[in-house]
């Protein structure tokens, strides 16, 4: 992506919340999604030649700031990945009409909106889904929740009781089962899950010590 694209990025995601707060969160998340969809490529999970340019610029377009719904106790905490994938079409398009090609937009958003499918048509989708979706396990996935729940009020407490309530319903066995097209990419969550899980062992285990 060029300098001029970048800097359009870097000012629309340089405010993380409604409160306007700045930090480098969404800039940072951007760079990660993206550098995860390159490592898929090394591995070479796909046969074509990707299209690194719509692809970069989709993992930015993912961050751009969007309509925040409530997160209920043991529900998915972000929208579903097609809403996601939706509004950001609309908001690149938004954001950059005036800035890049309008071809290059419009492969961008048909990577993003063959994302959420089933059986993609393009093999770029695939990638960029697993990639999202991955985002949700382990660690990382853990401290995303914990973000989304302090910016609505909630703490420990409910951060606990949401990530037990989602194993409980086998949230987890049924993300690893459907969210991933890639049978590597499916090992890597497995993994990236079983640590989730003793860290929120761990912190289940301290807030019941605090308890009389």
């Amino acid at each position: 992506m060029d300098g001029k694209l970048q800097r359009h990025f870097e000012r629309a995601l340089a405010e993380v919340d409604e409160r306007r707060t700045r930090g480098p969160r969404l800039v940072d998340d951007a760079q990660r999604l993206y550098a995860r969809v390159q490592k898929f490529i090394s591995l070479k999970l796909i046969t074509n030649e990707p299209d690194l340019e719509a692809l970069e610029l989709a993992c930015w377009a993912l961050q751009l700031p969007q309509k925040q719904t409530s997160l209920s106790v043991g529900k998915l905490a972000r929208s579903s990945l097609k809403q996601r994938a939706e509004q950001s079409a609309e908001l690149l398009v938004t954001l950059l009409s005036d800035h890049a090609a309008e071809e290059l937009l419009d492969r961008t958003t048909r990577l993003l909106l063959e994302s959420p499918q089933r059986q993609p048509m393009i093999e770029e989708a695939r990638l960029l889904g697993d990639a999202i979706n991955l985002e949700d396990f382990g660690l990382v996935g853990l401290t995303t929740l914990m973000i989304q729940l302090a910016t609505q009020g909630g703490g420990v407490n409910q951060l606990v009781d949401s990530y037990e309530k989602r194993d409980a319903y086998g949230y987890w066995d049924a993300r690893l089962k459907e969210g991933f097209h890639f049978d590597a990419v499916r090992a890597m969550a497995k993994r990236r899950l079983e640590q989730a899980r003793a860290a929120a062992a761990a912190l289940m285990a301290e807030v019941k010590d605090d308890q009389p």
